[in-house]
Order: structure tokens, then sequence, then C-alpha cells
């Protein structure tokens, strides 16, 4: 597996702040011919490095609600569910799951009402407390200076490096550390399927 190098760096920098932004302008940027910018692309795509293009919408500019954020504190253990039921929340922007089993949140509610949010889509039992406040603000940003591709192995859980391989399987992308762990899930993978 190809690690990152400073162009792909500055090709996913380009993209982040405009995903989009024609490839020949990232070309001239970047000293690349556009097919060439389009082939990292399609590369950082396939190892699952870059996993879709978005659209940041200015919030301030629409009048359906009030942008808050929240701090849920999960019960223990419960952070993993209230964090993957408020995914599947049309409102909530961009979500957080921490250690200690709270769940951060962006979201817009009618008049800042963010209980109706949490009674609908999460079970009362999972949440100890949680804490809102009104944005006036907000930015995004990622840096990449100096950041190395790092997937971790499907099989064992080891960092793959740039001999490691990847097996795209039913349009999910896996990355194993070594032949023979790339090898051992492929066969699990395939009895799993056959119903073995």
């Amino acid at each position: 597996m190809r690690g990152l190098d400073d162009t792909d760096r500055e090709i996913l920098h380009l993209l982040m702040e405009d995903a989009r932004r024609p490839y020949s302008e990232i070309a001239d940027a970047v000293d690349l011919s556009a097919p060439a910018v389009s082939d990292r692309v399609d590369r950082l795509r396939d190892i699952g490095l870059i996993r879709r293009f978005t659209l940041d919408i200015d919030r301030s500019l629409l009048a359906d609600g009030v942008s808050v954020l929240v701090t849920v504190e999960a019960t223990p253990g419960a952070g993993e569910r209230v964090h993957e039921a408020l995914a599947g929340v049309d409102t909530v922007e961009d979500s957080f799951l921490t250690v200690d089993d709270r769940v951060v949140f962006t979201t817009t509610a009618d008049n800042g009402d963010v209980g109706t949010v949490l009674d609908s889509t999460v079970d009362t039992a999972d949440i100890r407390e949680y804490d809102v406040r009104v944005l006036t603000d907000s930015d995004w940003s990622s840096h990449l200076d100096g950041a190395e591709l790092a997937p971790s192995c499907a099989e064992c859980g080891n960092t793959v490096t740039t001999e490691g391989e990847s097996v795209s399987l039913d349009g999910d992308v896996y990355h194993f550390c070594c032949e023979n762990c790339r090898e051992n899930f492929v066969t699990r993978y395939r009895e799993l399927q056959d119903g073995r």
C-alpha cells in the first residue's frame, strides 16, 4: 500500500477547502496534470481515506431553528448506542463519541428544543444528563501537515504500513498488514458468505 506524500496532502487540503474545485485547478496548484490528480483522488477514495464529498451549509442563513452544541453524558456503556442513534437524525450535523461515553453533537432545533430530538431518537435510560449551548458561530478545519496513512489491519489490528495490502469486498475496503492476515480474513469472509 502506497503511503501519503506531500502532493496527496496538498490535494486533500485543496479539496477540504472546496470539494467542487476542478481537477484542472488542483493540477495547476500541485504541478500535475488533471488526469494525474484524478488518479490520485481515485486512489485515496479506493483506500477509504476520502469517504465522500460534502456540502457545508451556512445555517445562519436559514430559518429552521437555533444552532446548538449538545453534550450528552451517557450511562456507562451506552455512548455508542446514543452516538449511533443520533447519527441517523437529519438535523444532527456533526457528532463525536468520547472514550468516557460522552456524545457531543451540533444540531438545529426549533427554539433550541433538544429534548424533543433526544426523546424521539434515544432511549432516555441511556442518558444521565445533557447540556445545551447556543452557537453563535462555527468553523471546521482539518490539518494534514505531516499526517501519515496508518489504517488498522482488519484481521489483527496492527498498523498497516506501506508494505500492507488492501482488498475490496462487496464494496467495502479492508486493509491488512501482511499477506497472511489478508488471506485469513478473506477466507473467513467467504466462508461466512457461503454460510459455512
